[in-house]
């Protein structure tokens, strides 16, 4: 397994943009699929983004198409999510998420079941 440690939260006025950086340990970054979840006060962890080992393929929950990227650099051992006009809606708490994938270049999954790492989390905060 990875250990996993975010960073970049904080606090932005709606229309905004922020960068969470998601740095892994260990030297087999580039076998897992990497994804991002929030959970918001109240409410249940969702999934924001997920991107495969390769870095070729990403999937993005409806509501943060368009509006958010994800992106990962395998010599760095780092995954990001840069998020752009930002809502308050997007208030929560981010997780990134690793999933051991060594066997697919394509694999992007969604569920929080697939991943087996998890960070600590980082707070982002929208005002409006």
């Amino acid at each position: 397994q990875v250990q996993l440690v975010e960073s970049g939260g904080g606090l932005v006025q709606a229309g905004g943009s922020l960068t969470l950086s998601c740095a892994a340990s260990g030297r087999t970054f580039g076998s897992y699929a990497m994804g991002w979840f929030r959970q918001a006060p109240g409410k249940e962890r969702e999934f924001v983004a997920s991107i495969s080992r390769s870095g070729g393929y990403t999937y993005y929950a409806d509501s943060v198409k368009g509006r958010f990227t994800i992106s990962r650099d395998n010599a760095k051992n780092t995954v990001y999510l840069q998020m752009n006009s930002l809502k308050p809606e997007d208030t929560a708490v981010y997780y990134c998420a690793a999933a051991f994938s060594p066997a697919s270049y394509y694999y992007t999954p969604t569920k929080e079941a697939d991943f087996g790492s998890w960070g600590q989390g980082t707070q982002v905060t929208v005002s409006s």
